[in-house]
């Protein structure tokens, strides 16, 4: 399936607060490691791999992307963020999971993965071309958010009002990724429960789940839209 980029106007959601989105993805994107289009390849291909729910090979990786194995695996030592199993084959990357990763439950087609932080579930179906569901808890109340999140937007929330907390990025993402930057951006059942939440960590602010699936369309845009404006 083609997958065919917004822009920006009708029916684009306005950021909170005094940033734009933007300008937001702009600085995510500035914060990720650049991409070549043969990069991009091996990264889409990855993460489509990944949620089939078997770990992945880097021969298999190879023959996907369309590179000698010899180079898929010089990116793969190279990436911040890959994790691997005892056999060296991939089982997470960049926001997608096999293992369980508590408390962000990711359904593609019935095969059940996890994502590193509540944002990853958003802009992770545009990259993958399929719908997913969407399960986790608020980190204020404990309640559970459930959301059903497709390649052109969320299509169902529960509770009709969650929202996310989020981070500016200055700084390249590096190893540290999950406990510097996904361990602050989670789910929340209300605006007051993302309120709440905020009010007590410094440089967290809210963004409803449609600007986070819109900051996401934006930032896969700019990092796999070389790929992605053409293929699916």
């Amino acid at each position: 399936m083609s997958i065919g980029f917004r822009q920006r106007g009708a029916g684009a959601p306005e950021a909170s607060g005094s940033f734009d989105l933007e300008e937001l993805a702009s600085e995510l994107v500035a914060a990720m490691p650049g991409l070549e289009e043969k990069e991009q390849r091996v990264a889409v291909e990855l993460y489509r791999l990944l949620a089939e729910g078997v770990p992945v090979s880097r021969e298999r990786l190879a023959g996907r992307a369309g590179l000698p194995p010899a180079r898929v695996a010089e990116l793969l030592e190279r990436w911040p963020g890959v994790y691997t199993d005892e056999e060296g084959r991939v089982v997470g990357f960049w926001g997608l999971a096999q293992p369980t990763m508590p408390p962000h439950r990711f359904e593609v087609e019935g095969r059940e993965l996890s994502t590193w932080c509540a944002w990853d579930a958003l802009f992770l179906p545009v990259i993958l071309g399929k719908a997913a569901r969407v399960e986790s808890t608020c980190a204020t109340t404990g309640e559970v958010v459930r959301l059903s999140v497709g390649p052109g937007g969320i299509e169902e929330s529960s509770p009709p009002g969650v929202v996310l907390s989020f981070l500016r990025r200055k700084e390249k993402f590096d190893a540290d990724v999950i406990l510097d930057f996904c361990h602050h951006v989670l789910f929340f059942a209300s605006p007051e429960a993302g309120r709440e939440w905020t009010s007590k960590h410094e440089g967290a602010f809210l963004l409803s789940v449609e600007e986070g699936f819109e900051l996401g369309r934006l930032v896969v845009e700019r990092q796999f839209g070389a790929v992605l404006g053409a293929t699916g």
